[in-house]
């Protein structure tokens, strides 16, 4: 049975000011109306810039040949896909088998920033119709959309471009206005899901002047593991290309809203330094706005398969995101090692210090039993756990210092690890010199970004106490029964590294006597799984409000309805400051 009224694709918008809408007509034995929406002429575009690994990448379609500036991926033809996360579990569940068995070195080239460019072929997810509302994949594409991960922001732009352009409806029988379901749940959410007691409400007048505005919400991605700051030049040059394209149109856009995930945030920050007059307003979520330790210890140590907080079906997804990130320091080394953008987001000269530790937990006394009930063969011996080196410090203040020792047995970096397909062989300092200055981009790009923040900033992150994260890394060992000498953090600070057992915990020698094996402590942080509150809520006395929230893991935040309708109602804040 026919319906009465069929929605129609979103209106095309025309060099004379008019929008133009495609439709077909139906066989004259069908009675439909053809429902096409026709936005406001004043035009807010909506930007999301993704997060790290967020961005899908392939080889360079026309890359430069020859020479030291030979741009040919090493793996695939230009033009192929050589980053696209997967989407689903079943398909997380292949991906994770098929990037387990890449030696270091083809990760090495495949994930090699020189060759490497955005890819617009990704998946995008479309909804069904809703509330006469249609989205078409050539106009997402054209967009943006198919540059993200879908399924980390396929629901966010979903949600963006059909929530912000459907405010209010018409009852044909009342003949009456009303506010759509989607901004009643809005108005209706208490502020303590997004984790403060107050915040003002949502009104119908505000709501009214929001609907004076069209948003059409784009996607801008990035190459994740070059520098911030060319990421940032690439996202102002996208923000100014759209602001043109609709005055183009004949309509009136002079301003964007950037909505923001995790390194996104940092990307966002540095453009809008340059261009503050171009953007109304930014929502930054989830964002490492100091860094996270947690990038300190993937690379020293590859990326961690559990976390305190999971349970076992959670460490599963862990263990199996970890086979595709790289399990190891041998597979995240050779790709993040010289990779600006990834060691941009190291706890930066702002982070709290010191926030890298070196612990032994000392064992003595004479072997006892467990206690009543154990069994007969279990026992323990008393502990006492004993601190020693901590850095950064008053003496060594610079954590860019400490990303560039890559000697010490507890550094970053193992330089005979960052190189397993000598690309770095014949080049002129080799990968040491390249490791250096992909740091050195790192700390100018912190240092020239600071603490800026456009001045119609909002902010929200995890503080979730189920979902720990790495506040500080502790190097962590057990004394031997036995160890000769007295330990200090000159001797510790000073042993000798001699390899990996077979649990991938680091052997080291104090003083030629005595062999202790480190390996990292759990997460220890109130976070989402990957940002520490302190870095999440570093924005705080800099930026309009920062929200502490909680229920969600970073990756998924803007999948989260409590962060989607904050996202919605703090869209429509920034409008009320507009003229």
């Amino acid at each position: 049975m026919a319906e009465s009224t069929r929605p129609l694709p979103p209106l095309i918008p025309l060099s004379n000011g008019g929008w133009e809408v495609n439709s077909f007509m139906s066989s004259p034995e069908f009675k439909l109306r053809g429902l096409g929406l026709m936005p406001p002429n004043h035009i807010v575009p909506v930007i999301v810039v993704p997060g790290i690994m967020g961005t899908n990448l392939r080889a360079k379609s026309n890359p430069r040949v020859g020479g030291e500036e030979d741009e040919r991926n090493k793996v695939v033809r230009p033009g192929e896909p050589t980053w696209r996360p997967p989407n689903g579990k079943r398909q997380g569940l292949s991906t994770s088998f098929d990037w387990d068995r890449l030696m270091p070195a083809d990760r090495q080239r495949l994930l090699d920033a020189t060759t490497l460019e955005v890819d617009n072929g990704g998946p995008v997810i479309l909804p069904e119709p809703d509330d006469g509302y249609v989205l078409n994949e050539r106009d997402v594409r054209q967009r943006g959309w198919g540059e993200l991960h879908a399924e980390s922001y396929g629901t966010l732009l979903q949600v963006l471009q059909t929530r912000l352009n459907q405010t209010f409806g018409f009852d044909d029988r009342d003949k009456k206005r009303f506010i759509r379901q989607h901004w009643k749940d809005v108005m209706a959410c208490t502020p303590r899901r997004w984790g403060v007691r107050e915040f003002d409400p949502l009104t119908e007048p505000h709501l009214e002047k929001h609907a004076k505005y069209y948003f059409p919400v784009y996607a801008v991605g990035y190459c994740w593991l070059s520098d911030c700051l060319a990421s940032s030049q690439l996202l102002e040059k996208r923000v100014l290309e759209i602001i043109e394209s609709w005055k183009k149109a004949n309509r009136r856009c002079d301003k964007v809203i950037l909505v923001t995930h995790s390194m996104g945030g940092l990307v966002a920050r540095a453009c809008a330094k340059r261009i503050p007059d171009k953007i109304a307003g930014v929502i930054h979520g989830v964002m490492p706005a100091l860094g996270a330790p947690v990038a300190y210890r993937r690379i020293a140590c590859g990326t961690e398969a559990t976390n305190p907080g999971n349970g076992t079906v959670k460490n599963f997804e862990a263990s199996r995101l970890a086979k595709i990130l790289g399990a190891t320091s041998q597979e995240t080394t050779p790709v993040l090692a010289v990779s600006p953008g990834a060691l941009e987001l190291l706890p930066n000269h702002l982070y709290p210090q010191p926030w890298l530790h070196i612990r032994v937990i000392k064992t003595f006394g004479a072997p006892q039993k467990a206690g009543y009930g154990a069994r007969d063969d279990v026992v323990r011996m008393k502990e006492a756990p004993l601190d020693f080196l901590h850095l950064p410090n008053a003496r060594t203040p610079n954590p860019y210092d400490l990303y560039r020792d890559l000697k010490s047995w507890y550094r970053m970096i193992d330089p005979r690890l960052a190189d397993p397909a000598q690309m770095y062989l014949r080049k002129d300092g080799g990968v040491e010199k390249a490791i250096r200055s992909a740091i050195d981009m790192a700390e100018s790009f912190h240092r020239g970004l600071g603490d800026y923040y456009h001045p119609n900033t909002y902010v929200f992150y995890g503080a979730d106490r189920n979902n720990l994260s790495y506040g500080q890394v502790r190097w962590v060992a057990r004394q031997a029964v036995g160890a000769v000498g007295a330990l200090t953090s000159g001797n510790l600070a000073a042993a000798t590294f001699l390899g990996h057992n077979y649990r991938g915990q680091r052997r080291i020698l104090v003083e030629g006597k005595s062999e202790f094996h480190f390996e990292p402590e759990a997460q220890d942080a109130n976070g989402d799984g990957t940002v520490p509150f302190q870095s999440g809520a570093a924005a705080a006395g800099k930026v309009k409000h920062v929200f502490a929230t909680r229920g969600y893991d970073h990756q998924e935040s803007y999948k989260n309805d409590d962060m989607l309708m904050l996202t919605l109602r703090l869209i429509v804040k920034i409008v009320q400051e507009m003229p």
